[in-house]
C-alpha cells in the first residue's frame, strides 16, 4: 500500500502523522509518501520523515500515486477534483453536516473514511479521534478562561483578605466537558456540570464537580453515548435550571453537541445579560451554531463586559500533542486496513471499518450518514 500524507490547509497547525508514526508504518510494510512541509508547524520537519524511512513528494505526486490519502481536516476544492476513484481518502469530515461534500465523493465513486464517525465500541477506543480531541480541547478551553477572566480560579487566604473561588458552569459532560471538570478543579474552581444523560453523572462526581441535576431528559441507548433531542417541556426545565446557575458563574464552558444538528442553544442573550461583569463563556460547539446565542464561530465577542469566545478547534493551538494522539489513533484504524504483506485490505466484515466508511463505489455505506441525507 502507498500512504500519502498531506499537509493541512488553513490555519490548521496539526498533523496526521508524526515521524514516528510512519516509522511504525514502514515496519507494516507500507510505503509512505510525505507532502513537503506537512509536519513543519507541528515541529517536524521534512529530514525527520526522510529518517523514518517516509519520501518527501510535491503534494502533485501524492495524487498521482498514493492509494490512500490521509489528513485532519476535509478536502479542499481542488483535492476533490484531484481524485482518483481507485483511491481512498481518510480524514475527518464531519459526513453528518457536510452532505455535499458526501455526495460529491459518492458521485466520483471515492471510498472514503471519516475517522469522526468511528463507532464508540470498547474496541474502537484505541482509534476514537473524537476522544482525543476533546481531550486537548477540554484542557486548552479552561486555561484560555484562567487567563481572560479578571479573577483568580482558586480560593487565596492572604493578608489582603480572602479570596473566593471562581464558579464555573460546565455545559456537556462528554470527553472535553469531563477534562475541563478535571483541569477547572485542578485549579481551585467550584464545578458545576450540566448534561442531559444521567449516566455521567458518576464520572462528574467523582472528579470533584457537582451535577446540576434536570428530571425527565430522554435518552437513548442507539445513539451511541451521545447526546439526544429532547421533548420542548423538558428543554423548559432545562433552561431554567441552566439560567439560575449561569447567572451565578464566572465562566461557562459549552461543550454540548448533538451529531449532525445544530448545537443545542442553551445560554440565551438574556442570561448573558444578567451574568456578572467579566464574565468570560467559551463555546466549542461554535462550528454547529454554539450553545450560546451570541457566540460567533472563530470569534472572541465583547458584550456588556462579558467575554464569549467561539472556538472549535483547540487541538491545533496545541499541535505536538494533539498530532501526536490524533496519529496514534490513527495508526490503531490503518492497522485495520492493511494486510500482512503491506497491501490495503479494506476488510468490510470489521465493524469499524464498515462503520467509518462512509462512500465505497458510488454508494452510501454508513446507515446514519445515509439515513441523514435521504430523509433530506
Amino acid at each position: 500500500m502507498i500512504l500519502g500524507l498531506l499537509k493541512e490547509h488553513g490555519n490548521e497547525t496539526r498533523v496526521a502523522l508524526l515521524p514516528d508514526i510512519v516509522q511504525n508504518l514502514i515496519d507494516l510494510k507500507v510505503e509512505v509518501l510525505v507532502e513537503q512541509s506537512a509536519g513543519e508547524k507541528a515541529f517536524a520537519s521534512d529530514s525527520d520523515y526522510k529518517d523514518a524511512g517516509a519520501s518527501v513528494v510535491s503534494r502533485k505526486e501524492i495524487f498521482e500515486k498514493a492509494e490512500v490519502l490521509l489528513q485532519i481536516q476535509p478536502p479542499a476544492g481542488e483535492d476533490v477534483k484531484n481524485l482518483k476513484d481507485s483511491q481512498v481518502w481518510i480524514s475527518a469530515f464531519n459526513p453528518l453536516w457536510e452532505t455535499d461534500l458526501v455526495k460529491t465523493f459518492r458521485k466520483k465513486g471515492i471510498t472514503t473514511f471519516s475517522l469522526d464517525s468511528i463507532p464508540r465500541t470498547s474496541r474502537a477506543q484505541a482509534m476514537d479521534i473524537l476522544s482525543s480531541m476533546a481531550t486537548v480541547a477540554g484542557y486548552k478551553a479552561t486555561l484560555e478562561a484562567a487567563l481572560r477572566l479578571p479573577t483568580f480560579f482558586p480560593m487565596f487566604m492572604t493578608a489582603a483578605g480572602t479570596i473566593r473561588p471562581a464558579n464555573i458552569l460546565i455545559l456537556g459532560a462528554g470527553v472535553a466537558g469531563l477534562q475541563a471538570v478535571a483541569t477547572s478543579r485542578k485549579l481551585g474552581a467550584q464545578v458545576y456540570v450540566f448534561d442531559v444523560r444521567s449516566a455521567v453523572k458518576e464520572e462528574v462526581k467523582s472528579l470533584g464537580g457537582k451535577f446540576v441535576e434536570v428530571e425527565g431528559a430522554k435518552e437513548d441507548k442507539d445513539a451511541g453515548g451521545y447526546a439526544v433531542e429532547q421533548t420542548e417541556e423538558y428543554k423548559k426545565k432545562q433552561q431554567e435550571a441552566i439560567n439560575a446557575q449561569a447567572i451565578k458563574s464566572d465562566v461557562i464552558i459549552c461543550t454540548a453537541q448533538i451529531p449532525g444538528r445544530k448545537a443545542p442553544l442553551l445560554v440565551s442573550k438574556e442570561t448573558v445579560e444578567k451574568m456578572k461583569k467579566g464574565a468570560v463563556i467559551v463555546d466549542l460547539a461554535a462550528s454547529s451554531g454554539g450553545n450560546c446565542e451570541l457566540t460567533k464561530n472563530d470569534e472572541v465577542v465583547q458584550f456588556q463586559g462579558k467575554t464569549i469566545i467561539g472556538q472549535s478547534n483547540y487541538p491545533a493551538q496545541t499541535p505536538l500533542d494533539a498530532s501526536r494522539m490524533f496519529g496514534k489513533n490513527v495508526l490503531n484504524f490503518l492497522k485495520l486496513i492493511i494486510a500482512e504483506d503491506g497491501a490495503l485490505n479494506l476488510n468490510f466484515d470489521d465493524d469499524i471499518v464498515k462503520g467509518t466508511c462512509i462512500t465505497h463505489k458510488g454508494e452510501l455505506f454508513n446507515e446514519r450518514v445515509k439515513s441523514v441525507i435521504e430523509n433530506n
